[in-house]
């Protein structure tokens, strides 16, 4: 499935919808160049669990934890990671069932992902510097009703 975003304003949007089907034990890639929109899409997605003004980088905590009324979120940025045994040595696997796993540059540790997850890779647009396209795939049992 593919959607094009005219703004940061629909990427966010994008974000609430793509919420509103995410519960506990989804993962959630998110890849892209910088500035490509990310951090934006999460956005959406705290947005809708009613934590619009909790959103902040992960970039230099490795994981932001959220906690809404019914379930955790948590926000991993592993751009900075050497390899996947970083990840595993701060327990990043144990986060899989604990809530939602949001993680930007994911595409780092697909290889230890668990089967199911769904992918959203962010490009720009360059002809227009506001215009994405998003690009969504979903691996093993996973769905995304949009």
């Amino acid at each position: 499935m593919e959607v094009v975003s005219n703004s940061e304003k629909e990427t966010i949007d994008f974000g609430k919808k793509v919420a509103k089907n995410l519960k506990k034990g989804n993962i959630v890639i998110l890849s892209g160049d910088l500035g490509s929109g990310k951090t934006k899409f999460t956005e959406g997605i705290l947005t809708y669990f009613g934590l619009q003004n909790e959103i902040s980088s992960p970039t230099f905590t490795i994981v932001n934890e959220y906690n809404a009324k019914d379930v955790n979120i948590y926000h991993f940025d592993v751009y900075r990671l050497s390899d996947v045994d970083e990840f595993e040595a701060i327990g990043g696997e144990e986060y899989f069932e604990k809530g939602i796993c949001i993680i930007e540059w994911g595409e780092l540790i697909e290889e230890i992902l668990p089967k199911n997850y769904i992918k959203i890779t962010f490009s720009r647009n360059l002809e227009n510097e506001n215009k994405r396209n998003i690009k969504i795939d979903c691996f093993g049992d996973s769905t995304l009703k949009l």
